[in-house]
């Protein structure tokens, strides 16, 4: 298993960053990572997501959504053909510090036969979750 861990302060409310994790249709307007998501938030729905990787080639899946805890945490998991391939455990999760300020936490848990293949995609995931932490908090600060 191999584990991408992100984290960020924001200065904002929960409440605030949670809507804009939430409003799929915004994401072509400020994520360079997560360049399009569709789909209904609920536990066991299907979602239809399209990453962009920096330097990489664009990849498109449809994870399960497996937790929404409203202004807490957001977690799916998807697959890369078959099960026990290339498996993916993507979160994110905002721990409210009472101060204003907020961290996001953002990670995918990896798991699969393919994982010691893939060493340059997961470095360019990496990436790509920094770029859109960055950009989350651009948009959510005053």
């Amino acid at each position: 298993m191999k584990e991408i861990k992100t984290s960020i302060l924001i200065k904002a409310s929960p409440e605030k960053i949670w809507t804009v994790l939430m409003d799929f249709e915004q994401y072509p307007t400020w994520n360079p990572f997560i360049v399009s998501i569709a789909g209904r938030q609920g536990v066991a729905e299907r979602l239809a997501i399209k990453i962009q990787p920096p330097s990489g080639s664009a990849m498109t899946f449809q994870p399960v959504v497996l937790t929404v805890s409203n202004n807490k945490e957001f977690r799916w998991a998807g697959k890369f053909l078959f099960k026990g391939l290339f498996d993916g455990e993507h979160y994110f999760i905002l721990t409210d510090h009472l101060d204003g300020t907020v961290t996001l936490h953002h990670g995918e848990k990896f798991k699969g036969i393919l994982l010691r293949f893939l060493g340059k995609i997961l470095v360019q995931t990496q990436r790509g979750f920094d770029l859109m932490n960055q950009a989350l908090k651009k948009k959510c600060e005053p």
